[in-house]
């Protein structure tokens, strides 16, 4: 079960990268975002009601939830679509990979995990490879800021999904299904962009062409639904930590999508650079494979 898990997410949100650049043009950023967990939170909810799994929450758990919401469903995304207008969608991929690094550091913050060597040593082989794949940007001549937006908008995205993944595994900790998790969340991260619409005066203009109408369909249900789903479910079972070792397969995925699809052009520096984000991914789970047991916190509580 959690290889099939493990599989579905990386295949699922090693696509979405490309998915997100196709929706970047005449609607603004933070409508598209809005659109998409509006759809996802409205194709949810009534598949949940329907099957009987959305299961009764306490009001504690709706603070959680919302969090979540903030984390995982809205201000991620913000930062991560404006990102992929600087950089190829593809490169913001590969930094997204140290989510692992992130949650390992986040751990330790909140729940008391010890950082290990291996994980220093990994977190130095990741920002090494990133200062590689944009070698050329950043030192190839004149320092090119767009990149940089890129990365630093790129880079807080990673962070708002490693305290979500936090928030996620507290929720689960504490009973509440993934699935209804996601259901409440997506609702509370719509409510917020919608907030955040109307407070900037951001029009909404319709979805302009079938390009457009496709991404969004394929972000919101498997993007949103089902990967969020998979992934949520993964963290409950095996641990934020090991969990994001699907990280790691990303890049593989949405580089070549890149490159087939919006021209990347691979130099060696960014070839390289690639290779090392792996490798620092690798060192960190060298010994912590998907099938392993789960974490002592969630011991004898049922993903239902």
């Amino acid at each position: 079960m959690n290889l099939a898990l493990f599989a579905a997410t990386v295949l699922i949100w090693g696509s979405t990268w490309l998915a997100i650049a196709l929706q970047l043009g005449p609607v603004p950023v933070l409508a598209s975002i809005f659109y998409r967990f509006a759809l996802a939170a409205l194709l949810l909810w009534p598949l949940l009601i329907a099957s009987g799994r959305l299961a009764r929450t306490r009001p504690r758990d709706h603070l959680f939830m919302g969090a979540q919401g903030l984390c995982l469903f809205s201000l991620n995304f913000l930062c991560f679509y404006h990102a992929t207008s600087y950089i190829p969608s593809g490169l913001v991929s590969v930094i997204f990979s140290l989510a692992s690094i992130f949650n390992a550091v986040n751990a330790r913050l909140f729940f008391g995990e010890r950082i290990s060597a291996r994980a220093v040593l990994a977190t130095a082989v990741g920002v090494a490879g990133l200062v590689a794949i944009f070698w050329h940007d950043l030192f190839g001549g004149a320092l090119n800021l767009a990149a940089l937006k890129g990365i630093g908008l790129a880079m807080l995205g990673t962070l708002f999904f490693s305290l979500g993944n936090m928030v996620s595994r507290r929720l689960s900790a504490s009973g509440v299904p993934p699935l209804t998790a996601n259901a409440w969340g997506m609702g509370y991260g719509a409510a917020f962009l919608l907030a955040l619409i109307w407070l900037s005066g951001t029009a909404l203009p319709l979805p302009p062409d079938l390009r457009y109408l496709g991404a969004l369909a394929y972000l919101a249900l498997f993007g949103s639904v089902i990967g969020f789903t998979t992934y949520l479910m993964l963290v409950a079972r095996i641990g934020s930590g090991r969990a994001a070792y699907a990280t790691v397969m990303f890049p593989v995925i949405a580089l070549m999508l890149s490159w087939g699809f919006e021209g990347y052009h691979w130099q060696w520096s960014a070839l390289a650079g690639v290779g090392l984000t792996l490798l620092g991914n690798v060192i960190l789970f060298a010994r912590a494979p998907i099938r392993g047991p789960r974490p002592a916190a969630f011991q004898g509580r049922a993903v239902r």
